[in-house]
């Protein structure tokens, strides 16, 4: 099982990376104002975990209704996503990836670990 680990920002704000079980950083959230706000975006991961995923690198993507996962290509030309509550607003964001597949292997194995992963406070 991996676990949410949530930060204090240098600019007093507070986010959240989630890690697999084997330790590594699968995505990292926006920075919220506070500590509830940020809990609440914990909350809002493993809420929407199973949104549709909107693949944006297609040459006509088929546009999905919030919350929803968007899978896109950045400049670099890294396939990358983000998970956005059904405000619109996103929620976290992946590491860029050099292929479709190994990207949406990171949005399933958010999908595998949010769901019960525990939260662990390092504000110090």
């Amino acid at each position: 099982m991996g676990k949410f680990i949530l930060k204090k920002t240098k600019n007093d704000g507070f986010m959240f990376n989630l890690l697999a079980t084997n330790g590594q950083v699968i995505c990292t959230s926006q920075v919220y104002a506070s500590k509830a706000s940020a809990k609440n975006g914990i909350e809002s991961v493993r809420k929407n975990v199973n949104a549709e995923i909107e693949d944006q690198t297609l040459a006509e993507p088929e546009s999905k209704k919030n919350p929803k996962w968007e899978l896109y290509k950045d400049k670099g030309d890294e396939y990358r996503f983000r998970l956005c509550a059904s405000n619109g607003e996103p929620i976290l964001s992946g590491q860029g990836y050099t292929t479709k597949e190994n990207a949406k292997n990171g949005i399933d194995s958010i999908r595998r670990n949010a769901p019960d992963s525990e939260i662990v406070e390092e504000l110090e």
